[in-house]
C-alpha cells in the first residue's frame, strides 16, 4: 500500500492525496491551487497520476481548494465514484459552477489581450458542461458515522469535521489479501473551530494506524469567539462613528453565514443599530445560505431549535442580497453607514476587490478580515501592512482602518488540532499537510517530543505503508 501527495503538501491549497492498494486506487480530495501568483498553469498541469485509473474520490468538503479540480479530473478520464455527504454534494456543485464561470471569463479576457499579440487562444481549465459531467460521477452520500463498504478490502466512514456544512474527516479501513491485519487510516480534511455558532464541533478522531492531518493554524491559537464578536461589534461602531463603510472580505461558505448569525444576534441585543444596512454581495454566498436552510441535519442543537421556532438565523431587518452586477456596482454609490460583505475571503478576486478599490483609500472606512489569507493574496498584502497595493492595475493607497479578527476562523487552532489528534491513540505514521511551514512545524515539534513518527511531505512524494 502506498500513499502519495499531489497538493496541500507544503502549502494550504490544492488538497489531493492518492492511496494505492493492490486492487484499488482512490483519492481524498482534488482541490484547486490558490494564492500568491496566477495558478492557471499549476492547476492545468498533469495530476501526477492517471485519472482513468482512480476508482473512488472521497471528498471531505466543498471548499474550492478541496474540490476545485474535480471537473478537470473527469475531463481527463476519471470514471469512478465520488462519495461525500449530501450537504457537501450540494455545496460542491455550487462552488464548481462558480469556478467554471470564472475560468471561462478569465479565458475570454486573456484571449482579448492575446489576439492583439498574435497568441494562441487560451482554453478555460473547465467549463459548465465539465461541471455537469462531474456531477454525474457523484454517487453515495453517507450519513456521519455510517460505515460504508467500497470493496472487499476497503470500508470508509465519514465523521463530522465541524469545518463547514457537511464537512467530514474520513476513516479508511483497509485489509489487503497479503495481510492478516486491518490498517486504519484517517484523513482529517479541514477541522473546525469548536466555537462556531451554526454547526457542531468536530467529533473526536478514531483510533488509527496512520493519520493525515491539516495544520493550517498549527502554530497559533485563536481568540475566543465571545471576544471576537465583541471586537467585530466595536470595529463596526468605530467605523459608523467616522461615517464610513465596513468592508468584510467574506468566504461564501460558512463565514458569510456565521457573520449573518452574529450580526442578527448583535442587533437583537441592541448592540448594533437594528436597521443598519447590510449587503451580502456574493451570488455564491446567497445560494450557499439557501443550501444551509435545506440541511438542518448539520446544525447544532441551538441553531436547529431556532429554525424549529420559526426564527431565521440568517435574517436581518435591513439585509440586501445583491446577485446582479448592476446591483453590486450600485453599492459603491453608498459613501458611509453600510456593512458590505463580499467575496472572496482572501480578496484574490471577486466583487470585494471593487469595494476595496472604492474604500481602501478612505480614512473613514474600515476593512475587517475574519479569515485565513494565504501568502501573496491581496488580503495578505493588506494585513501585512502594505501602504500601497494594486487593484486592476491601479495603485491604491491604504488609509482605511484595518482590523484582523482571528476568532472567526473555520479552522481548528494549535490546541484544537492536538486535542483532535489525541484520540487517534499512537499512530505508526503521521503526515502533516495543508499548512505552511510554520503551521506544520508547530504540530510536528510537539508530536516528535511524544516519540511519534512525523512526516511533512512535499508535492509528488510517495510513502510505502
Amino acid at each position: 500500500m502506498e500513499i502519495s501527495f499531489y497538493g496541500a503538501a507544503g502549502g494550504v491549497t490544492g488538497s489531493c492525496h492518492h492511496l494505492r492498494t493492490k486492487k484499488t486506487q482512490l483519492l481524498v480530495d482534488c482541490g484547486a491551487f490558490q494564492g500568491e501568483r496566477d495558478m492557471a498553469e499549476e492547476n492545468a498541469a498533469d495530476f501526477g497520476f492517471d485519472p482513468s485509473k482512480i476508482d473512488y474520490l472521497l471528498l471531505t468538503h466543498a471548499h474550492l481548494d478541496h474540490c476545485g479540480r474535480i471537473p478537470l479530473l473527469v475531463k481527463r478520464g476519471f470514471r469512478g465514484e465520488i462519495i461525500c455527504t449530501s450537504a457537501t454534494r450540494d455545496l460542491a456543485r455550487l462552488v464548481m459552477l462558480d469556478s467554471a464561470g470564472l475560468a471561462v471569463e478569465e479565458a475570454k479576457r486573456a484571449n482579448r489581450r492575446g489576439i492583439r499579440k498574435g497568441e494562441k487562444p487560451r482554453e478555460p481549465l473547465y467549463d459548465v458542461q465539465d461541471v455537469l459531467d462531474a456531477m454525474d460521477r457523484f454517487g453515495r452520500q453517507p450519513d456521519y458515522d455510517a460505515r460504508l463498504a467500497l470493496s472487499e478490502e476497503i470500508a470508509v466512514t465519514f465523521g463530522d469535521a465541524g469545518h463547514i456544512l457537511g464537512s467530514a474527516w474520513i476513516l479508511l479501513e483497509i485489509r489487503e489479501e497479503s495481510s492478516l491485519a486491518t490498517r486504519r487510516i484517517v484523513f482529517s480534511g479541514d477541522l473546525g473551530n469548536a466555537g462556531k455558532p451554526i454547526i457542531n464541533p468536530p467529533t473526536p478522531a478514531p483510533a488509527s494506524d496512520i493519520v493525515v492531518m491539516e495544520t493550517t493554524y498549527g502554530d497559533r491559537l485563536h481568540k475566543a469567539m465571545g471576544p471576537s464578536v465583541s471586537e467585530l461589534r466595536d470595529a463596526i461602531l468605530d467605523t459608523l462613528g467616522r461615517g464610513g463603510n465596513v468592508i468584510i472580505p467574506t468566504f461564501a461558505l460558512e463565514r458569510a453565514q456565521d457573520l449573518l448569525f452574529f450580526l442578527r444576534e448583535l442587533m437583537e441585543k441592541s448592540e448594533l443599530p437594528a436597521h443598519l444596512p447590510v449587503f451580502l454581495d456574493s451570488p455564491m454566498a446567497i445560494s450557499a445560505t439557501e443550501i444551509f436552510r435545506r440541511h438542518p441535519e448539520c446544525f447544532n442543537r441551538s441553531t436547529h431549535d431556532l429554525f424549529a421556532q420559526g426564527t431565521d438565523p440568517f435574517g436581518l431587518p435591513n439585509l440586501h442580497f445583491t446577485r446582479d452586477t448592476s446591483e453590486s456596482m450600485g453599492i459603491n454609490q453608498i459613501k458611509g453607514g453600510a456593512i458590505i460583505m463580499a467575496g472572496s475571503g482572501m480578496a484574490s478576486g471577486g466583487r470585494v476587490t471593487h469595494h476595496l478599490r472604492h474604500n481602501l483609500w478612505r480614512t473613514d472606512s474600515s476593512v475587517i478580515f475574519v479569515g485565513y489569507a494565504a501568502k501573496g493574496t491581496l488580503a495578505r498584502q493588506i494585513i501585512d501592512g502594505n501602504k500601497k497595493i494594486r487593484i486592476f492595475g491601479e495603485e491604491i493607497r491604504v488609509t482605511a482602518s484595518i482590523f484582523t479578527i482571528g476568532g472567526f476562523s473555520a479552522h481548528a487552532d494549535h490546541d484544537e488540532l492536538l486535542a483532535w489528534y489525541g484520540s487517534t491513540q499512537k499512530p505508526e505514521h503521521t503526515f502533516l499537510v495543508h499548512g505552511e511551514n510554520n503551521g506544520r512545524e508547530g504540530i510536528a515539534k510537539i508530536l516528535r517530543q511524544r516519540g511519534l513518527t512525523v512526516h511533512s511531505p512535499v508535492i509528488g512524494e510517495h510513502f510505502s505503508l
